[in-house]
């Protein structure tokens, strides 16, 4: 009788995926570009191209961009009393900035979770 497979810890699996290391071995890349995960680590052959993110990283974005952007947008309008367009620029810069920084974070601390959790796409 199994009892399934071995725990990993979820922990440290999504410190490695947030640094974009491999969750398995925490020194192959886990991105193969800006956003695409590895197919498999380079450095311990983990199959990381099997865990798929799906929506949660895109989820957590937004939630976490639109929480910031409310004292930016605040301190903006308080410190530098920009004319319309200025700000709107100023928040054009500071959503694409975040926006670009926080989904490669979250999308590989995602991944670090879902290979913790050996939850991988079993295909169709």
């Amino acid at each position: 009788m199994t009892d399934g497979p071995a725990p990993r810890d979820s922990g440290q699996a999504m410190r490695r995926g947030l640094l974009g290391r491999c969750p398995n071995c925490g020194t192959g890349r886990l991105f193969a570009g800006f956003l695409r995960i590895n197919p498999e680590c380079p450095h311990c052959r983990e199959p990381l191209g099997r865990y798929r993110a799906a929506d949660g990283p895109a989820f957590i974005t937004i939630s976490v961009v639109g929480l910031l952007l409310i004292p930016i947008l605040g301190w903006s309008y308080v410190a530098l009393r920009p004319d319309p367009l200025t700000l709107a620029l100023i928040l054009t810069a500071a959503i694409t900035v975040l926006t670009l920084a926080v989904l490669r974070l979250s999308k590989g601390a995602w991944v670090g979770y879902l290979w913790s959790m050996h939850e991988m796409d079993r295909g169709a």
